[in-house]
């Protein structure tokens, strides 16, 4: 089985109540691009979920037919690089694209963000 991608994604059916409460408390960041970016008519045909639990994982976005996730990294993640580039690691054995946009980029330069994930959808889109 190597170099295919898994059918299935591993669920960790302990991290389901958690992944509902991030979904009822977003953050300001992840309240934007899924109302500014994610819902725009360039990206309506492909179904972004909000923190979906991957393996050991809760991302912030998922999107199914293009095998992308989106995660927003707030202050807290600048500390925590090793930690994320473990879970891009682990994330990436499923045959996953991670992508990553800090707070501040989501806040004060979305149209950057818009950008560059058009990029990422386009070339997903291509490559499947």
């Amino acid at each position: 089985m190597t170099g295919s991608k898994p059918k299935y994604l591993p669920y960790n059916k302990s991290l389901t109540a958690l992944a509902r409460e991030n979904r009822k408390n977003p953050t300001p960041a992840e309240t934007r691009i899924g109302n500014e970016v994610l819902r725009m008519r360039r990206f309506s045909t492909h179904r972004f979920l909000r923190q979906k639990p991957i393996a050991s994982c809760i991302v912030d976005f998922y999107c199914a037919e293009l095998r992308l996730v989106i995660e927003i990294d707030g202050d807290a993640h600048a500390e925590s690089r090793g930690y994320d580039a473990e879970r891009t690691k682990v994330l990436n054995t499923f045959g996953l694209t991670v992508v990553r946009y800090a707070n501040a980029d989501v806040m004060n330069n979305l149209e950057g963000v818009y950008a560059d994930l058009v990029r990422w959808v386009e070339k997903l889109a291509r490559d499947r």
